[in-house]
């Protein structure tokens, strides 16, 4: 873009034409001449802003453009650890919940483990298969509020999507816990220490995922195929060791057996037991949600890593189940030594190399398993945004093509949790997984709903209904399980808060429906000419600041008024003389505040003018002085940006600022000396 001015030269008669390129370097032109921004336009000034930019753009990686977006896309190998660590990972600790519940009757109770352990891989195989056709449905990803909104209608899309935000929030909670318990077995001395570790190793999730979904996977990619080396490793060699009858003798410490006042095993310890290891079928919902993070073809790839995922986690689920049961390891009531710890040390010794291979590939899964969440919590909240359900900052990426927003939220509710919480496995799992199958619920039954609108054109439709019903069906049972066998446990809580985010959800709708009803144009309006506004320009002292803005003022309307607030009246006889000897032209109202206030009578005296000029609108023309340094601000009252703050809660009111810089000012005097001292003089 090239702009040209014709400037006067110093004869009389001559002009000159000046061009300028403010664009240069800045800015690109498309075919359309349309500007292009480049990175240049995000280059700070050399000092402190600079130095910031440079460690930040170290931490989290240089800004990628929009047409990068198809190369942060993942394959199935990428995928399966940043979308299938999450369930892959449960099966680290979802065979110890299942135990800690059972061996409250008593360590003969312990027999139930593989039993229930195996309806829960029942429920997970009907759940995979339901989301395989979940994915072919909905290719452009979404999960259950994309399922739930289409085919249920809006209030049980906010079902679900209130309950999956929840869900995501304590999957963090619950990996990085999960990790740090596992850390905490072969390092007994780190356990004081777990809330610490676990907020940290939050943070460094939140700074993995600024990087961008692709260089997250790439992190991540390695400890989860690591974790599963190691764990099918040990598997193969407890299971050869079976069948072999070399099995171990293994005796756990007396204190480790049941409680005084052992409960006696029934229908709801069962059920309790049940839900706990029911755990293990969350972060399932993940990969339909993040469908549109793959390569293409997109739901080919993604229904791959689902069926990966569902292979690898029911393998590793049975195998750990059936050596414990066999070996008869019993929970650590303290929870510094998990059952994988205990069963590798039975199998290939305490403290071996194989051990803590074992234990840090486990934990650094387990932490890492929370990176499934960070995919996305921020996904669907930006759907959510998009669809007036959210906060509208949660729809933009940032300069990573990351939604920034959603992983600083879900960073700091996570962390929070785990403060409250102690990063307690035990004491997080009870609020666990109730939203999941609720979310499940509603996605499987708007599933079937969508197969029976499209009886009429898809001859097999009664067969894929009839999957996605039984899989509704499952899920909602187990649902209902959970939530009755753990709502005095802590479930409760999620039950209530569901409910308050959909309110919630209902509010920000409402707000932002509203927002569109006002300033939506029906059609587009005449322009007719317009009375020029009055001005009122608020006036300290007599400096270059107020003479920049009164000059201002006067180019914009011949109605200016400026207006001086005083605290005595010598103040203001000295005020007014000075003002008259400036001879500017403008009229100046003085207002005296006995009470020594500046904004209230100054706001009081705005209002008089808005209620005299009636529809005519009112300009405030501020003055403000900025300083070369960001720390000198301090040094200042900061009166005019609290009158803007003010004004712009009054309708009909616009606020013009006057902004003068100290290194203008101060250049303006180095380059014209005398006419500056002239001027100053004179504003004096």
């Amino acid at each position: 873009m090239t702009l040209r001015r014709i400037r006067k030269g110093h004869r009389l008669g001559d002009r000159y034409v000046r061009i300028f390129r403010p664009t240069a370097g800045k800015f690109e032109q498309d075919e359309e001449n349309r500007l292009v921004a480049t990175e240049a336009v995000f280059d700070q000034p050399a000092g402190l802003r600079r130095y910031f930019e440079h460690i930040w753009r170290f931490v989290v990686g240089a800004r990628l453009s929009s047409a990068m977006e198809a190369h942060e896309r993942l394959g199935v190998i990428k995928g399966l650890a940043v979308f299938a660590s999450d369930n892959i990972s449960s099966s680290a600790y979802a065979t110890e919940e299942i135990m800690r519940v059972l061996v409250l009757a008593g360590a003969g109770a312990l027999m139930l483990t593989m039993p229930i352990t195996i309806a829960i891989v029942v429920v997970l195989v009907v759940v995979v298969t339901s989301y395989q056709q979940t994915i072919r449905a909905y290719p452009t990803g979404g999960g259950s509020y994309i399922v739930a909104s289409d085919n249920l209608g809006p209030v049980p899309g906010l079902v679900a999507a209130a309950s999956l935000l929840t869900d995501y929030v304590l999957t963090v909670a619950v990996s990085v816990a999960a990790g740090v318990a596992a850390l905490t077995s072969i390092f007994p001395a780190l356990f004081d220490e777990r809330v610490i570790l676990s907020v940290g190793f939050v943070l460094l999730i939140c700074l993995g995922n600024l990087r961008g979904i692709r260089e997250s996977g790439t992190i991540f990619a390695a400890p989860a195929y690591l974790y599963l080396v190691a764990i099918f490793g040990l598997l193969g060699y407890g299971l050869f060791r079976y069948a072999s009858g070399s099995l171990p003798e293994y005796t756990a410490p007396e204190e480790w057996g049941a409680p005084e006042g052992a409960t006696t095993l029934g229908v709801l310890l069962i059920l309790r037991a049940f839900s706990s290891g029911s755990v293990a079928l969350t972060g399932v919902e993940a990969v339909s949600n993040g469908v549109p993070a793959f390569t293409p073809p997109e739901a080919k790839h993604a229904q791959r890593v689902l069926l990966l995922m569902g292979g690898f986690f029911l393998t590793i689920f049975l195998g750990m189940s059936f050596l414990a049961g066999q070996i008869g390891i019993l929970p650590d009531p303290t929870e510094q030594t998990t059952v994988i710890s205990q069963l590798t040390s039975a199998l290939v010794g305490g403290g071996s190399p194989y051990h803590y291979l074992v234990q840090i590939s486990t934990a650094l899964l387990l932490i890492l398993a929370a990176n499934t969440a960070y995919s996305d919590f921020p996904r669907l909240s930006s759907i959510l945004a998009r669809d007036g359900y959210w906060p509208r900052q949660f729809q933009y990426r940032g300069d990573r093509l990351a939604f920034t927003t959603g992983i600083f939220v879900l960073t700091l509710l996570a962390g929070a949790l785990l403060v409250v919480f102690s990063a307690s496995v035990t004491s997080l799992i009870p609020l666990y997984t109730v939203g999941v199958f609720i979310a499940f619920t509603l996605s499987q039954g708007g599933m079937v709903r969508h197969w029976w609108n499209l009886r009429t054109t898809d001859r097999g439709w009664w067969r894929r209904a009839a999957v996605n019903a039984v899989g509704a069906l499952a899920t909602g049972v187990v649902a209902l399980v959970v939530g009755v066998a753990k709502f005095a446990l802590g479930a409760w809580m999620v039950l209530i808060l569901v409910p308050i985010l959909m309110a919630l959800m209902m509010a920000i709708h409402r707000h932002y429906r509203g927002v569109q009803a006002a300033l939506t144009l029906d059609e587009v309006p005449e322009f007719p000419r317009v009375e020029a506004p009055q001005v009122v320009v608020p006036v300290s002292r007599l400096d270059y600041a107020a003479y920049r803005a009164v000059r201002f003022a006067q180019s914009i309307s011949p109605a200016v008024t400026a207006v001086h607030v005083s605290e005595s009246a010598a103040e203001a006889a000295a005020m007014q003389a000075r003002w008259d000897a400036w001879d500017s032209g403008v009229e100046l109202v003085i207002v005296e505040s006995p009470y020594r206030s500046l904004l209230p009578p100054l706001l009081a005296y705005i209002d008089a003018v808005r209620a005299t000029e009636g529809d005519r609108p009112v300009v405030v023309v501020v003055a403000e002085f900025v300083p070369r340094y960001f720390w000198q601000n301090f040094l200042h009252n900061q009166a005019a940006l609290r009158l803007k703050v003010h004004l712009l809660s009054r309708p009909n009111v616009i606020v013009a600022n006057v902004p003068s810089h100290f290194g203008e000012a101060t250049r303006r005097i180095r380059e014209t000396p005398e006419e500056s001292s002239a001027e100053s003089d004179r504003l004096a």
